[in-house]
């Protein structure tokens, strides 16, 4: 039997602010924002008190990732599309016909190919899994990223049998 604990990031207040632009779709490849939620569902083998993992742990690495990444321009570093030109105190991004320079310290690079809810589930979950190594009776991680209410992306990962 396979017993699994949720968490709600709308509910859990597990949430980041952030802007991004996907210049492959038209009406996205305009810089705009959202306001995400990350929820959680972790599928394991409940210790001797009936715990699979303590839901404050995984509340405080999940929040440490959102707010690494919160009040930022989210920029997809492994793009084949977008141009990044990284200076000392800003970063240029070039892409389908359009330039924009924005102050270094607002932005964050990150290792995925575009910023969409998708691939951003699956930078979240990487991270949470590194930061959760030592998590030895979970067998199945799943995470889910929301661009605001009633959309979202999903993405899990076996672990162990």
């Amino acid at each position: 039997m396979s017993s699994y604990i949720e968490i709600d990031g709308w509910r859990s207040n597990i949430r980041f602010s952030s802007a991004h632009i996907i210049h492959e779709y038209e009406k996205c490849g305009r810089l705009h924002g959202h306001t995400y939620a990350i929820h959680v569902k972790i599928w394991g083998k409940p210790d001797s008190k009936g715990i699979i993992v303590d839901f404050s742990v995984v509340k405080q690495v999940l929040k440490e990732i959102a707010n690494s990444i919160d009040h930022r321009l989210l920029i997809p570093e492994k793009s084949s599309i977008v141009k990044i030109d990284k200076k000392v105190d800003c970063i240029k991004i070039d892409g389908m016909g359009k330039s924009y320079k924005f102050p270094l310290g607002d932005c964050i690079l990150l290792p995925i190919e575009s910023t969409s809810a998708e691939n951003l589930a699956k930078f979240i979950l990487g991270e949470f899994i590194k930061k959760t190594s030592s998590l030895d009776s979970v067998t199945e991680i799943e995470i889910g990223v929301d661009e605001g209410f009633g959309q979202g992306a999903r993405i899990s990962k076996k672990l162990r049998e």
